[in-house]
């Protein structure tokens, strides 16, 4: 056993400290199982060369081609000399340059004709693509070294992911180390986590091949015959993890709230101006169900921008105080509790007012909660929490402290669920005598088999229709740079919609007070961008220039709560006509006159966040627009990425364009947390088959086995999955 490392062994071990340092800093890698684990992105063969057609602007590219021409020019009156290679693979020509003394060694060895690894990152200039001075490796025979050629010239060459610091050849050499290394061993030491009855029956690979083939396939069927078995082991180990959570959460006991005749919800359902949707009616049924029973319910609710989720939530709350319990809502920031709390007793009306004169004697007190309360309000709402006289109490993280005490907690409704760390909710779980019932919100629509993996622990009800009454809202792309005459039009239609007796939101990716400003620009000098546009700035601007003589105001998280608080009643009563926000309005505002939005710096947002934003306006009568505006370039991912925004209102589609453009470790870790996905093979959205019977095999061993006793291999790898870190995101329910 001497020779072979063990997975968990650091790479310094094996490699030499200076490369894993680089491998540790930049890619996250760790130990031997990490690199191991660290795929290849694709695979070039020698007779086939990667598309240069299809490079993306602004990424790190490692690509195979050939030398068509190369030619050195002066420039400064001969002081200056420069190096343009033209490289061609059949599908497109690429340049590289290369300057000042670094010209002479690859004017000497890439030579027209000559073919080489490049890796470089992708930039522009004159509008084309170029690689500045990247690093090559050669590929053609030397005579000398015509044997390690020989090796080469047959197989396919594995691309990793690679960054700046690390050539994707240098990985490839580190992993060649490693696989040395166990194969000298025979691969002991590696444990395989895929029950042997499992393995067989499905016709997977042992672990040692696949991992072996993953790296240095010979064919494509060796390439695809390992994908399948690592896919497994990702799937199924997630899958156990999720099962023996929802096994342990259905071994909690919980009091039933059953609904009572003619309480609180018949009155509030009986003054209701509209009817609820089929889909608002099912979805209830299914709550009311599960709050029926005496297990914790765990539920995850989804729906569209707009679906009407919360009045879903509300009736669940008003179902558990008619049964006598109390019911708790957590939204992420104050200006949505202070939000949710001003629509929830708007639709209560004297419903909300129990206990106080010309409330009904049905009705409950709805309080709010937040960390910047005055004390006198502070205590009085703690109080009516502690006595049982506040029925429902929608809050902040507040909520959360020791000092809350509750009289009976029995429903917890989470709103945007991403933005909550699992301690916070635990810890209002703890608050009731009995774990309380759970209720997660989330408005960014989530694709099943994402719902399997990231919410595997909880059961799903989606709410796909839109309340009557809801209007079409019109995207398009501004694109500021090369059109600028779009975006003086743009501030148009802003002024045309506030003639028309309607607001706008014009949201930016930073506040601009000067708090944050250092790093953040330095951060953008640093990635060759000018900063992100600042609310502060752009109100001035605007004011003073394209929508001068109209009520402009900013609205931002670093404001006093009281100054928020005051400025979005008086936007929502009509005495604002612009409102300049970041994303603080992207969850919850609800204001139906607001009509148009302008988004400056679109390519900075994320997929579902720019939908979600989206969503604040065309929530009234009228017809919504919404401006993306973006100085991205035309070829790049993040144009890319607009238009399919701009081109589809339905959030299923756009979480699935959300997802296939990043990395699928982003997608289990919400992109929140930053932490190296244990997902490097499975794809969340195409893999569905191989998660749903991951899901049913790993079901079937946790109600067998809920400690995996006999499965001491499985143990050791889920203790792997779990680790701190992923339990942050595992730990959804």
């Amino acid at each position: 056993m001497e020779g072979v490392p063990a997975l968990d062994e650091p790479l310094k071990k094996s490699l030499g400290g200076t490369t894993a340092k680089v491998m540790a800093e930049h890619l996250g890698l760790n130990t031997v199982g990490d690199l191991l684990h660290h795929y290849p992105r694709r695979y070039a063969e020698r007779g086939q060369l990667t598309r240069l057609a299809d490079l993306p602007l602004d990424e790190h590219v490692t690509v195979v081609a050939q030398v068509a021409d190369a030619r050195v020019l002066t420039f400064n009156g001969g002081r200056g000399k420069r190096l343009e290679v033209t490289i061609t693979d059949g599908s497109g020509r690429l340049q590289l340059v290369f300057f000042g003394h670094g010209v002479h060694k690859p004017h000497k060895e890439l030579p027209p004709g000559t073919r080489a690894m490049f890796a470089g990152k992708v930039g522009t200039f004159n509008r084309k693509l170029q690689l500045a001075h990247p690093t090559y490796q050669r590929l053609d025979a030397d005579g000398d070294d015509s044997a390690a050629v020989g090796a080469f010239a047959g197989r396919l060459l594995p691309l990793y992911p690679a960054c700046k610091q690390i050539d994707s050849w240098k990985i490839e050499k580190a992993v060649d180390t490693l696989l040395a290394l166990f194969e000298a061993e025979r691969w002991q030491g590696v444990v395989d986590p895929l029950p042997p009855a499992l393995r067989d029956g499905r016709g997977l690979l042992p672990l040692p091949e696949a991992l072996l083939k993953i790296h240095r396939p010979r064919d494509n069927a060796e390439i695809a015959a390992a994908k399948d078995r690592l896919k497994w082991d990702e799937a199924f180990v997630l899958q156990v993890a999720l099962a023996r959570r929802r096994h342990a959460d259905d071994q909690l006991p919980a009091v039933a709230r059953r609904p009572v005749a003619d309480g609180l919800l018949d009155a509030f359902d009986a003054k209701l101006p509209f009817t609820l949707t089929e889909g608002q009616q099912k979805v209830s049924a299914e709550i009311f169900g599960d709050l029926a029973t005496e297990h914790p319910m765990h539920r995850l609710l989804q729906g569209e921008v707009g679906s009407g989720k919360t009045m879903v939530a509300l009736r669940a709350m008003l179902a558990v105080v008619d049964a006598g319990g109390q019911a708790a809502m957590l939204a992420p920031t104050e200006v949505l509790a202070q939000q949710h709390h001003r629509s929830v007793t708007e639709m209560m009306g004297e419903l909300a007012e129990g206990g106080l004169l010309g409330g009904s004697e049905l009705g409950t007190k709805v309080v709010l909660l937040t960390g910047s309360m005055g004390a006198a309000a502070r205590r009085r709402a703690l109080l009516d929490l502690v006595t049982g006289e506040a029925g429902i109490v929608i809050g902040t993280h507040a909520l959360i402290e020791d000092k809350v005490q509750f009289h009976d907690l029995g429903l917890v409704v989470v709103d945007e669920q991403h933005r909550f760390g699992v301690e916070q909710r635990d810890a209002l779980r703890s608050k009731g005598k009995q774990p309380p019932h759970l209720l997660v919100m989330t408005a960014t629509p989530i694709p099943r088999t994402v719902a399997m993996t990231v919410f595997g622990d909880l059961e799903t009800s989606v709410l796909d229709q839109l309340p009557a009454g809801r209007s079409p809202i019109a995207s398009h792309v501004v694109p500021a740079q090369d059109k600028p005459h779009f975006l003086a039009r743009a501030w148009e239609r802003v002024r045309e919609e506030v003639e028309n007796g309607h607001q706008a939101y014009v949201v930016c990716p930073r506040i601009g007070d000067g708090e944050d400003e250092p790093k953040k620009k330095q951060a953008a000098e640093e990635a060759d961008k000018r900063p992100p546009l600042a609310v502060v700035e752009t109100a001035e601007k605007l004011a003073g220039g394209p929508l001068a003589g109209l009520r402009v105001e900013v609205l931002h998280g670093r404001m006093a709560p009281e100054d928020k608080d005051d400025v979005m009643r008086r936007f929502a009563a009509g005495e604002v006509d612009v409102l300049v926000a970041t994303t603080v309005i992207e969850v919850g505002v609800n204001v139906p006159n607001a009509t148009a939005m302008v988004i400056m710096d679109a390519d900075r947002f994320g997929v579902s966040q720019l939908h979600q934003l989206r969503g604040r306006v065309g929530r009234g009568s009228a017809p919504g627009l919404c401006l993306l505006v973006t100085e991205a370039h035309e070829a790049s991912p993040a144009r890319a990425r607009l238009g399919a925004v701009a081109a589809t209102l339905d959030g299923f589609e756009l979480s699935r364009i959300d997802l296939e453009q990043r990395r699928e470790g982003d997608v289990l870790g919400q992109a929140q947390s930053g932490v190296r996905s244990s997902l490097r093979v499975l794809a969340v959205i195409d893999d569905e088959e191989v998660i749903v019977a991951a899901r049913e095999e790993a079901t079937a061993v946790v109600a067998e086995d809920p400690e995996l006793t006999a499965y001491p291999e499985l143990r050791t790898a889920l203790d792997a999955l779990l680790d701190k870190e992923r339990e942050e995101y595992l730990d959804k329910g």
